[in-house]
């Protein structure tokens, strides 16, 4: 179990990360696909990319960078610097600025369970073409694996952001860290989450927390193992639907027979109140309609793939799904 500890100067220093973060994607998708999980939601994916990487010249070149994430357990906090909460190329600047004790260190600690290629030590030594080579596999993982579904990876989270702001907004910051359940639980001033894999503790010291929420996390919520760096909680987001390119041809004949349901001023109307979360009440008192009838439409929006719904307490808050945002973006 880990625990986290918040001061009252924690919680004001809390936030959740501003969009999906593109460092942290990119890592945790390379542990979705070389791992044994068999999630229905990112299969078809997990077969696409890995067709296109034994196709492609770049699974050699990718080498060090599958080996620095194996499936499981430790990988190397450099890996993810904080600055990729400003985006990918930031990321990749702080990355390709890591002080050499850091890559020793977080190296020998992967190497104590895992074998490491050749050109790991010069990474170790922090030669500077080791962490430029290392920066361009990236860059090249990106652009096969995560560019071609980056819309909806980032439709997934901004969904979650949208659930928790609501929360925020009902709850203050001990709302939104509550309505983390059930992987996590918030109780007297600690976060805990119950399915680490190691007994930690983490005293933020006044620094506050970054959530990350994120498509390609696991079930169990990945903190840093260096207390020292700025905290960090990456969360598991609901999927919404299976990965595909965001290009990705016509839906099928079952989805088309539900969307041809939607057709009617009501429905786009409960389409569009969900555009910026919407609960069933809200949605009723907005339209003019029924809870009951709110519901139902709601209902239907789901069953075709528009909306994701979450119960909050006593209330079902409405989101888009991809889909469902493309439909009211076009």
């Amino acid at each position: 179990m880990l625990k986290i500890h918040f001061s009252g100067e924690d919680i004001l220093r809390t936030r959740v990360a501003p969009a999906a973060d593109p460092v942290w994607e990119l890592v945790l998708s390379l542990h979705v696909l070389r791992g044994r999980t068999r999630d229905p939601l990112t299969a078809n994916w997990r077969r696409s990319v890995a067709r296109d990487l034994r196709q492609d010249s770049a699974s050699e070149q990718l080498r060090l960078l599958f080996a620095l994430n194996p499936p499981r357990g430790y990988f190397p906090d450099f890996l993810t610097p904080y600055a990729s909460v400003e985006g990918f190329e930031a990321g990749l600047d702080a990355l390709r600025r890591t002080p050499t004790e850091l890559l020793h260190r977080d190296l020998s600690v992967l190497a104590a369970e895992n074998q490491l290629p050749s050109s790991a030590a010069a990474l170790a030594r922090g030669e500077v073409s080791a962490l430029h080579h290392l920066a361009e596999s990236m860059e090249q993982y990106r652009s096969l694996a995560i560019g071609p579904y980056w819309s909806r990876i980032q439709a997934a989270v901004a969904a979650d952001r949208t659930r928790r702001a609501r929360a925020l907004l009902d709850g203050g910051v001990e709302g939104l860290l509550t309505s983390l359940r059930p992987a996590m639980r918030w109780e007297s001033g600690v976060l805990e989450v119950r399915s680490y894999p190691h007994s930690r503790e983490l005293h933020l010291d006044g620094r506050g927390l970054l959530l990350v929420p994120s498509f390609f996390c696991a079930a169990t919520p990945v903190a840093l193992l260096d207390p020292a760096l700025p905290p960090v909680l990456v969360y598991p987001v609901d999927r919404l639907g299976a990965l595909v390119p965001a290009d990705a041809g016509a839906a099928s004949g079952a989805a088309r027979e539900s969307l041809a349901a939607l057709l009617g001023r009501t429905r786009a109307a409960v389409l569009q109140a969900s555009d910026e979360g919407c609960t069933t009440g809200e949605v009723a008192r907005q339209l003019s309609i029924s809870p009951a009838a709110a519901s139902q439409h709601a209902t239907v929006l789901r069953n075709a793939g528009l909306l994701v719904s979450h119960r909050e307490r006593n209330s079902v808050l409405h989101t888009l799904t991809p889909l469902g945002r493309a439909m009211l973006d076009a």
